[in-house]
This record gives C-alpha cells, structure tokens and sequence, in this order.
C-alpha cells in the first residue's frame, strides 16, 4: 500500500522510533529540536525520520518563522485504518464462510 506521497506508511510504522515521534506528534505539534529533546537520538536522525513519516502521508509539516513545525497528517491515519479494515473485513468474512460451512463434531466423537 502506498499513500500519495509515494511512501507505504507500514514500512514508516515499523521502526520505534518513529512510532514514538507519532506519538509524540499526536500530544502537540512540535519542532525538530522539541522532539529531540524527548528522543534518545540527534537532531539529523529526527529530520531523516520526519522525512520518512512526510513521504509515508503520516506527518506533515507547517513553517513557523525559522523553524518548521511538524504535525500528525489529518489523513494518513485514515490511510492506514481503511486498509486495515479492508483486510480485517475480509478475514471477517472467510472465518464466517469456513463457520458456515463446518460442522459441529458429531456426540460420539466421529465427523
């Protein structure tokens, strides 16, 4: 699944430490400086990883006056949750077709 930025947002969610500046991201908006004061990683990693996240449609960015402030991207969650849906849907519907068409083992134990 790729998202209008070109990233697969799945392949952006699976590293830590950009789940933690999500979540960070989803408290407040914040800068690059303000998120590395809350990581264990430079301020260049967490430029690399906000890039990541941006082309992924997850996070998106704001100028403000010297800096850019980054924020949670309004649809990139809906990206990810429509997909999800999708796949849990349609597991949904195979278990209830494989119920339907099972049947209960007989009282003495034969099929």
């Amino acid at each position: 699944m790729v998202t209008e930025a070109g990233r697969d947002p799945f392949s952006a969610l699976g590293d830590p430490t950009r789940r933690r500046i999500l979540e960070l991201l989803a408290d407040a908006s914040r800068s690059v400086g303000e998120l590395a004061e809350e990581l264990p990683i430079s301020r260049p990693a967490v430029s690399r990883h906000l890039r990541l996240l941006k082309e992924a449609g997850l996070v998106e960015e704001a100028p403000e006056g010297t800096r850019r402030i980054y924020r949670l991207h309004e649809s990139g969650a809906e990206v990810v949750q429509a997909y999800l849906l999708q796949v849990w849907g349609e597991a949904v519907g195979r278990f209830k077709l494989l119920a339907e068409n099972t049947r209960p083992p007989s009282p003495g134990g034969a099929p």
